[in-house]
Formats: C-alpha cells, sequence, structure tokens
C-alpha cells in the first residue's frame, strides 16, 4: 500500500484558498464603495418597495440630493456663502451659469448651516451629501473638514460683511455676491433687514456651535467660539433694530444708513409699513417665531416685555379640524397658507419634548397627507417657484412666482394663489392658476413618519423632468404639462434637513446648557395649552394616507443628462 506526503505548503495554501481568500473577497466587497445609482433612479422603486426597505431609498436621494451643494450652483466656495439656486438648461437639465441666482437671505443660509452642523456631528447622511459632489462615500472624518472650512470661511464673509455694513447689527439682509466680489445687500434691500430669515439663521448656527463643542476637538473650539461671538453680538443689536414696545416686534426694518454703526447719533430704525394699512409686526405663530423666541431669551427684556409678545401674538394660534367626507376630523393648527415651510421653527427648536406638540405636529402632516389622497392629487402643496416656460425660465415675464397654498379649514376646501412677490408693488395681486405640486411639501412628514414622505416625495420625484443632475427638480404641474427647470435651497434642502431629523437635539442641548430650556417647556405648554387643551387631539391615532395616484405623462421629455 502506497501512502502519499502531502506537503505541508499544499495544506496551507488550500486552507488559504477554502477559507482565507473567500473571507477576503468578501472583505474587499463589503468594503468597496457602492456605484451611485443613475440621474433617474426613482423609477426603480414604488411605494411597495420604498415602505419595505425606506433606508435603501434614502441612500440614493441624499446621494443624488447631495449633487446640488456645488460651487457655482448651490454656494460659492470662495465665500462660502448660499446662492439661492440656479436655473438649468430646459433640455439638458445642467446648470446654466446666466440663470445662477447670485442672491441669497438669512433663510438659505439657515438650511445650510443645520446641514453643516449635521456634518459636523458625525451624521452619516449628512456626510454622503455634502461629499457626493466632492469624491463621494460617506467618510465621517473627510465630510467634517469641507463643513469646517466653510464653516471658517463663512464666518470670515459675515465679520467682513458687518464690519462694511455695521448699520445691519450683524444681521443679514437679502444679499448679493459673485466670485470674489464682495458680499453687499441686494438692490431692493439697501438699508432694510428681515427678522423672520435672520431667526431661522440664528438657531441653525446655535446648532452649528452645539455641533462643534459636542465633538469635544480642542481644533474646533475657536470655530465656534467665533461663531458664540457672533450671536452675542446680535444679542446686544436685536432689541434697537427690531423691537418697538408693546410686543412688537419688526417684520422687516428700515435703517436710515446701512454703513453707520448702530449707536451711531444719526442712526434710526423703523418699523416698515409701520403707518400703513397692514400689519408690520412678527406676531405670527409660524416661522417668523424663530426671532421672537431669540428676542424673548436673549434681548434684554423685561417680564412685561415678554407677557406682551405673547398676548399680541396669541389671537393667532388657532385650532381648527380638518375635515373631508370618509375621514375622521384630525386637529391641527390653522396655517397662514399651510405651506409645509411654515412649520419650519419644529426642525430647530425642541417643540415636540412638549407631548402636546408631539401629537399636533403629527396631526398637520396626517391632514397633509390624507387631503391629498382624498383629492386623488399626486403629491402635496407648498410655496414654490412656478414652472418654467420653453427658454428655461419662470413663467411670469421675468418675475418671481410662489405658488401660495391656502388651508382654508372652515370652508372645507383648499385655494390656490399665484402671489407676485417682486416687485413689491405688485405684491397684493393674484390668480388662480395650474396647480403645481413640490417634493419638498414632505419636510415635515419626513420628521414624523419618513417611510410615507419618502412615499410622498417619490411619487413626485417620479415624474417626467422632476430629476435632474442635481437631484430633485423643484416643482411639477400635477397634469404633468410642465415642470420647472430650477434647484434651490428651499426646495430640497428643507427636504434633506428633514430626512436627518432636524436639529432640535443639537438646539435643546445647547439651550439646556444656557439655562432656558425649561422656561420654553413651560411657555409652550402655557400657550399651546390654551389654544389646544392638554388632553388628546382629536385624530391623532388615525392613520397617515400615502399617494394613490401619479403624475400623469403630459408628454415632456426628460433632461437629456439624466439618464
Amino acid at each position: 500500500m502506497l501512502t502519499a506526503t502531502v506537503p505541508v505548503s499544499w495544506i496551507i495554501f488550500t486552507v488559504a484558498s477554502l477559507v482565507i481568500l473567500p473571507w477576503a473577497q468578501r472583505q474587499c466587497v463589503e468594503a468597496r464603495p457602492s456605484q451611485p445609482p443613475p440621474c433617474r433612479w426613482a423609477s426603480r422603486y414604488t411605494t411597495k418597495s420604498i415602505l419595505e426597505d425606506p433606508a435603501r431609498f434614502e441612500n440614493d436621494l441624499l446621494q443624488w440630493e447631495g449633487m446640488f451643494h456645488q460651487d457655482n450652483v448651490s454656494y460659492n466656495a470662495f465665500n462660502g456663502m448660499t446662492f439661492d439656486g440656479t436655473l438649468l438648461d430646459p433640455v439638458t437639465g445642467i446648470h446654466v451659469n446666466s440663470g445662477l441666482h447670485t442672491f441669497s437671505a438669512a433663510s438659505k443660509e439657515s438650511l445650510h448651516m443645520m446641514l453643516l452642523a449635521h456634518v459636523v456631528n458625525g451624521h452619516p447622511g449628512a456626510a454622503q451629501w455634502i461629499l457626493a459632489a466632492h469624491g463621494g462615500g460617506s467618510d465621517v472624518e473627510k465630510a467634517r473638514s469641507l463643513a469646517i472650512n466653510i464653516l471658517q470661511t463663512k464666518w470670515n464673509t459675515y465679520f467682513e460683511f458687518n464690519a462694511t455694513y455695521p448699520g445691519f447689527g450683524g444681521f443679514l439682509p437679502w444679499f448679493a455676491h459673485n466670485g470674489s466680489a464682495p458680499l453687499a445687500p441686494t438692490w431692493d434691500w439697501v438699508n432694510r433687514v428681515p427678522g423672520l430669515d435672520n431667526g431661522e439663521n440664528i438657531w441653525a448656527i446655535s446648532a452649528v456651535i452645539e455641533a462643534l463643542e459636542l465633538t469635544g476637538r480642542k481644533n474646533y473650539q475657536q470655530l465656534a467660539n467665533n461663531w458664540q461671538t457672533y450671536l452675542d453680538f446680535l444679542k446686544t443689536t436685536a432689541l434697537k433694530i427690531f423691537y418697538r414696545g408693546n410686543g412688537h416686534i419688526c417684520a422687516v426694518t428700515d435703517i436710515a444708513n446701512q454703513s453707520l454703526p448702530v449707536d451711531h447719533p444719526s442712526q434710526s430704525y423703523v418699523c416698515e409699513g409701520a403707518n400703513g394699512p397692514g400689519n408690520p409686526y412678527l406676531n405670527d405663530p409660524y416661522e417668523g417665531q424663530q426671532f421672537m423666541w431669540f428676542l424673548f431669551f436673549f434681548g434684554g427684556l423685561s417680564q412685561t416685555e415678554k407677557d406682551a409678545i405673547w398676548a399680541f401674538k396669541r389671537p393667532q394660534l388657532v385650532s381648527v379640524d380638518w375635515t373631508e367626507p370618509g375621514f375622521s376630523p384630525v386637529t391641527v393648527q390653522k396655517g397662514f397658507w399651510f405651506s409645509s415651510h411654515e412649520n419650519w421653527g419644529f426642525m430647530e427648536l425642541p417643540y415636540t419634548d412638549v407631548p402636546l406638540m408631539k401629537n399636533l405636529y403629527t396631526n398637520m402632516e396626517r391632514a397633509r397627507t390624507c387631503d391629498s389622497f382624498s383629492k386623488q392629487n399626486p403629491g402635496m402643496y407648498a410655496s414654490v417657484n412656478n414652472s418654467t416656460d420653453s427658454n428655461g425660465q419662470i413663467i411670469g415675464c421675468e418675475l418671481y412666482f410662489l405658488l401660495f397654498f391656502s388651508f382654508y379649514f372652515n370652508a372645507g376646501n383648499y385655494q390656490i394663489f399665484l402671489m407676485l412677490v417682486s416687485p413689491p408693488s405688485l405684491t397684493k395681486r393674484s390668480k388662480s392658476m395650474t396647480v403645481v405640486i413640490t417634493p419638498y411639501s414632505t419636510m415635515n412628514t419626513m420628521i414624523v413618519n419618513k417611510p410615507v414622505g419618502l412615499a410622498w416625495w417619490h411619487n413626485m420625484v417620479v415624474a417626467k423632468r422632476m430629476q435632474n443632475p442635481y437631484g430633485s427638480s423643484e416643482s411639477t404641474r400635477m397634469d404633468g404639462t410642465a415642470t420647472s427647470a430650477f434647484v434651490s435651497w428651499d426646495s430640497k434642502v428643507t427636504t434633506v434637513n428633514g430626512i436627518l431629523g432636524g436639529v432640535s437635539f443639537l438646539v435643546r442641548s445647547k439651550m439646556q446648557r444656557e439655562g432656558i430650556y425649561d422656561e420654553f417647556i413651560e411657555v409652550v405648554q402655557r400657550e399651546w395649552g390654551a389654544a389646544f387643551g392638554n388632553g388628546a387631539l382629536r385624530g391623532q391615532e388615525a392613520l397617515f394616507c400615502l399617494p394613490a395616484v401619479t403624475v400623469p405623462d403630459g408628454g415632456l421629455q426628460d433632461f437629456t443628462a439624466c439618464a
């Protein structure tokens, strides 16, 4: 009998081939970054597949929405500041240099700041978003490095702007910039400054500061200190610029001379429209509240003045029921237009730490989703730019339009108004139009029920021309006959911030450190409790609704650069 002698080296090789090599191959596959989906990726999904695996859909969404974050598309890499957005070539979908909106505002800055806060805080989804157009991947440290650079550059720009235009007291008007040109007020915001937009930005900056602090990294401390110094400066100027006593906060303040310091003898501040027929003050329970809270906590107001602020705004806080045949009533907060952006503050401030507010916020999204379902709408409404024409221009003879959605509960129906917002002399004109829907109408749904929010977002984006090389498009008509070849912070990054959960967790942490959190909770409970009671809300156990119809094919052709 012959006995074969097997070399030890062969045994080692065999074991390596059968055990170690397959293991190593699996590690390589798992470590290799997945290829991004094609530009027109949404058609790969259905509502059913999204609900079964929302994480996969969210991953693809963040990848493509991140393509918006590019120099000369959404922001200026030279100074770190946002642009409003950009028009796209109506055929290819590629951004057009001449179509870049070289203006922006503190509201767009706030959306940028919130995303940067998420990146600094180490959120993998935020890292994927910011790196999408910068080499790809989701490396948290690489993403942080990019965010830190932008935040430092941005702070330098804020500092230089305040030195050049001290009359703004550190606050931002709508501003213009391009390339290396210095930041300056837009022509229609010379010697004028808004409270609402700055309020949104203040709490986003607070989130950035807290994110920097929570990293515990000493090399981030100076940047955190710089931004805190900025907020501390605003605390010293806010009262003089915006407050007029008796609870009255200017919505827009007219400045005598933006080049003079706040305390200069020739400087003065007046509420715009104070002698007119309208309301020149911020007394809304919507997105204007963020500035109110800043003034409430840091403006140096007496308790009497704090009480006056709430007494003035309290009548605007109204409980109403959404009703529709076949559905149980759902209690919501009455909106001004009931546009999704009105609940911007829920992304920033910890309202939902109060159980009543969590139920109320969720109810508003039940009503929003179920109203569109009940009316067989393929999407939901929010204030957004109109469709573009065959030349890629926003319809309206170069005037910028906003579609405002008015939720008239007493009448039991929606009414749509097309409001001309520029020039100001035409702002009271309105006319009905073909209804458009926008993906960012899901921004709040994403926070309270992300799978449902993703399903509605998908149902709008899967329509023709609703995807482009920078992610989702601005809006589409419900009949599928036109879309907006435009991309902007308001219609895109609101959604992304919603998907990431907002920054209220960071703001909460900072409020607790500053000793104002308990009072915030107490006041919210008191004011909303007075309007809504402290019991269960009608409809708070109701189900959300999913889309039942799609945008029809209106004969549009997809952008050629988005296959």
